[in-house]
């Protein structure tokens, strides 16, 4: 995976895509420091979210038509003013409402370097016939890439609060994203997502083509917001056990032991057999997140909360991962900067809605509330990866590209 790479592009994507998990919990923090107001800071933090999952697809549309390169240089630089913007209007106390539209311009404008990488790097493995278990291990590879950042990247925040301030935290991400957003954007593999390289065509007199999404997506995006969901419900439950039990500090340590184990998981799934198939490792995903996420229903203390949540960690990367690969197979290669964009920003905004929901049902009812919302969202994932079945003959069914020993593109 490497060879497809150069050993560059992971270290300047990881980079990139840092001050992505930095800017929702550093917007928080800074706010709230600034402010004094938890209200404030909430507001500021959801408003972010909201920008993020509303032009996150139009991101990814807008890399398919007109090519990463160009796309991702414009938002990464005008993304790292709207967050610096962000911080030097928490720092002069401006009303909540410009906070709020700060945060909106800060979100709107995250130039997803993940998604992209991840439709780069899959880009790069088609177009050089690489084998199905290497397309296997980019997708891990990613998925681990962003685990590793949404643990990191808030440890880092922590880190910058107490030794000196959030603002230094969120000052740090703008520089990186305009360095290594730019990096990104410039590198040459970005040839391989332009769009003459996917397969995308003008037509005569008029813009660029665009296939119709199928159906089957619909599911797939549906799955990818319940599991944003559970990282949310976990997330508030979490923090309420953890505040309950005295020791509130103690709740991002216990959401980064679940992180590292996901991003473990996540590495693995490299080595799953090939004869394993997509749909049954999705339905298995999920099976295991909802069983696993019970026993969090009778956890009391905090020795049993960092078990039970580090064990729930090994079904997080691989739903993630099989989700990503069965949308790389099912949405037109055209249009998959867009579909992985979309993907990112389901569970960004099913994760935002949780936490606002879940964080009132802990608040009101313990952190078994919580828990119970998040182990019947994970019910729920497991039923829609269940029912999504292929439906011979009609457009939604989720197909695999595979090479013949011709080297010719078969379903």
């Amino acid at each position: 995976m490497i060879g497809l790479t150069g050993p560059l592009l992971p270290v300047v994507s990881f980079l990139g895509r840092l001050p992505t998990a930095t800017i929702q919990f550093g917007s928080l923090l800074l706010v709230a420091r600034t402010s004094g107001s938890l209200a404030v800071a909430g507001l500021t933090g959801g408003a972010l979210a909201v920008g993020q999952v509303a032009c996150g697809p139009l991101v990814g549309r807008l890399a398919d038509r007109y090519g990463q390169r160009t796309v991702v240089l414009v938002f990464a630089l005008v993304n790292a003013v709207a967050i610096a913007a962000l911080v030097a209007g928490a720092l002069a106390g401006v009303p909540a409402p410009l906070l709020a539209l700060l945060g909106v311009a800060a979100g709107a404008s995250v130039p997803l370097i993940g998604p992209l990488a991840r439709a780069r790097l899959v880009a790069l493995a088609r177009r050089a016939g690489a084998p199905e278990p290497t397309v296997g291990a980019a997708l891990s590879f990613e998925s681990t890439l962003d685990e590793v950042s949404f643990v990191l990247g808030p440890a880092l925040v922590g880190l910058a609060a107490v030794l000196a301030h959030p603002a230094y935290a969120l000052a740090g991400a703008a520089v990186l994203v305009a360095v290594c957003g730019t990096a990104f954007a410039l590198h040459p593999t970005a040839r391989a997502s332009a769009p003459s390289a996917v397969g995308a065509t003008d037509t005569p007199g008029g813009p660029r083509a665009r296939p119709r999404m199928p159906r089957a997506v619909h599911a797939l995006r549906a799955s990818l917001a319940l599991q944003g969901a559970i990282f949310g419900a976990c997330q508030a439950g979490i923090t309420a056990l953890t505040e309950r039990l005295g020791q509130p500090e103690q709740a991002g340590l216990v959401y980064a032991a679940m992180g590292v184990m996901s991003a473990i998981a996540g590495l693995a799934m490299a080595v799953v057999p090939a004869r394993v198939g997509l749909r049954s490792r999705w339905r298995a995903a999920t099976a295991t997140a909802c069983a696993l996420s019970l026993p969090l229903l009778w956890t009391d203390s905090l020795t049993g909360l960092y078990v039970v949540v580090t064990v729930l960690g090994i079904a997080y990367a691989p739903h993630l991962i099989t989700v990503f690969a069965l949308t790389e197979r099912t949405v037109p290669r055209a249009r998959l900067a867009e579909a992985m964009a979309f993907a990112t920003s389901a569970i960004v905004g099913g994760q935002a809605l949780a936490v606002a929901v879940t964080g009132r049902l802990a608040e009101s009812h313990g952190p078994v509330a919580a828990f119970a919302a998040a182990s019947v969202t994970a019910a729920l994932a497991c039923l829609i990866a269940l029912a999504a079945r292929p439906a011979p003959g009609s457009g939604a069914v989720l197909h695999a590209r595979v090479k013949d020993r011709s080297g010719n593109t078969v379903p």
